[in-house]
């Protein structure tokens, strides 16, 4: 959620906090909505603020030192004073303006190709994951699979109903913690920066020898020199003549020196740029969009979110506010939304595709409704197609076995009676629960 405020562009404004404060006091209010045997004192919100903001209080305080410092006079006049003392020093002995213009030149290219290194490595982790990442080298489906799997080996109940309540945020979640994972085992960031900024450099170099050879052959002045070099470098730098709005040249001829300096100069600007390079830096100076991760979440969770009213289970269509009724490969056991047999505590194991082929009825609105004629139940009913099958992932009987116990709790009702788990469930086997998952890929 830090990431959404865009610090380091819009600036700190204590509305992100109180914004911070009522999203976690939401959250608390909505958990405990939820049949939870116990409530959160008040000493618990105040503790969990606390510890929250304590985390988040660096990635505030660098993101809003770049808002400063890109947006602050004084710090602008401080962080160029270096630059135009240098220039100014050449002036002074007598340096020629191509060679004055040189260095400006060089200058103004430290920022924009600081921006593109982040982007490019950004992408460039996009790319490498997209292909030997298994949870992410391909569709919603995959990854569905791969989070059910992880799911399954952390045995973690809470982040079960996090998936099962909020499977959008828990998927976000997921593909944020893959990201981390992969720069932490498997992607040097430093070291494809580094890659990133010598290729960059070469670009810049023969930019600029090009541009030198395209104002002798077509006899142009400085004017031309400066755009074929910015058009050169336009798909890898957001650098374009209006940078050098206000920028005395025209006077300008040697062309041959203008791009031995910026030759000479551009190693030490890349240099100083390099120096800064690290994991923490990236994290923090790409925009919002440019980041791995929401890149990732982009791409993936693009697609319809809308759940089975009677299972929670998501909808496969991969095109939000699609054509067409809401539909799913594998629904799963109505217990796991809390669904109970009628007049009891009993919590429903049946599966919804065994529901909807019987004459059983279920409440809605204080009206009853067979499940064969769920669709004449309403909006969020007649929306769906539930095709009548004996599909069922054994992953889900599993499930219900291994977490019989807190699923009780956690609804305060039981598995019994008519709710009884069949015995035949009990015999599946964590590994005959992954196995169904890998079979079934498309759930």
């Amino acid at each position: 959620m830090i990431q959404s405020f865009n610090i380091s562009k819009l600036g700190y404004n204590i509305s992100c906090i109180q914004q911070l404060t009522d999203h976690i006091k939401t959250r608390i209010t909505q958990y405990e909505e939820e049949p939870v045997t116990y409530v959160f004192k008040n000493e618990f919100f105040i503790d969990l603020l606390f510890s929250i903001f304590k985390r988040v209080n660096n990635t505030i305080t660098d993101q809003h030192r770049m808002f400063r410092e890109a947006t602050d006079p004084v710090f602008y006049v401080k962080k160029k004073r270096d630059e135009y003392y240098s220039v100014f020093q050449k002036y002074c002995h007598g340096a020629t303006s191509a060679a004055i213009f040189g260095e400006i030149i060089c200058q103004k290219l430290k920022e924009p190709i600081e921006q593109s290194v982040y982007r490019q490595t950004a992408r460039d982790l996009v790319d490498e994951m997209r292909s030997n990442c298994p949870s992410l080298n391909g569709n919603r489906s995959n990854l569905e699979k791969h989070i059910l799997r992880r799911l399954a080996e952390e045995e973690n109940f809470d982040k079960y109903i996090n998936y099962i309540y909020d499977p959008k945020d828990h998927f976000k979640s997921f593909i944020r913690d893959e990201v981390s994972q992969y720069i932490r085992d498997q992607f040097s960031v430093q070291l494809k920066m580094n890659q990133n900024i010598e290729l960059l450099q070469k670009k810049i170099m023969t930019a600029a020898h090009e541009s030198t050879q395209h104002v002798q052959e077509n006899r142009g002045n400085v004017d031309v020199w400066l755009k074929f070099f910015t058009q050169k470098l336009s798909d890898v730098l957001m650098f374009s003549l209006k940078d050098f709005s206000g920028v005395k040249h025209d006077d300008v001829d040697d062309f041959k020196l203008l791009e031995d300096v910026i030759r000479k100069d551009l190693p030490s600007i890349t240099s100083d740029i390099s120096r800064e390079f690290s994991t923490d830096s990236f994290k923090i100076k790409l925009d919002v969009n440019n980041r791995s991760d929401e890149i990732l979440i982009d791409h993936l969770c693009q697609c319809c979110w809308v759940q089975c009213p009677f299972c929670g289970a998501i909808c496969t269509n991969t095109l939000e506010n699609h054509d067409g009724d809401h539909s799913v490969t594998f629904h799963r056991m109505n217990g796991l939304m809390g669904g109970d047999y009628y007049g009891t505590q009993d919590l429903c194991v049946e599966f919804c595709t065994t529901l909807v082929a019987s004459d059983v009825s279920f409440l809605e609105s204080e009206k009853w409704f067979k499940f064969r004629e769920y669709r004449t139940a309403g909006k969020v009913y007649e929306e769906w197609n539930i095709t009548p099958d004996e599909s069922k992932l054994p992953y889900w009987k599993w499930f219900v076995c291994k977490f019989q116990n807190v699923l009780e709790t956690f609804y305060e009702k039981k598995i019994q009676n008519e709710g009884k788990i069949p015995e035949e469930w009990r015999k599946y086997t964590f590994d005959q629960a992954i196995e169904s998952l890998e079979k079934k890929c498309i759930l």
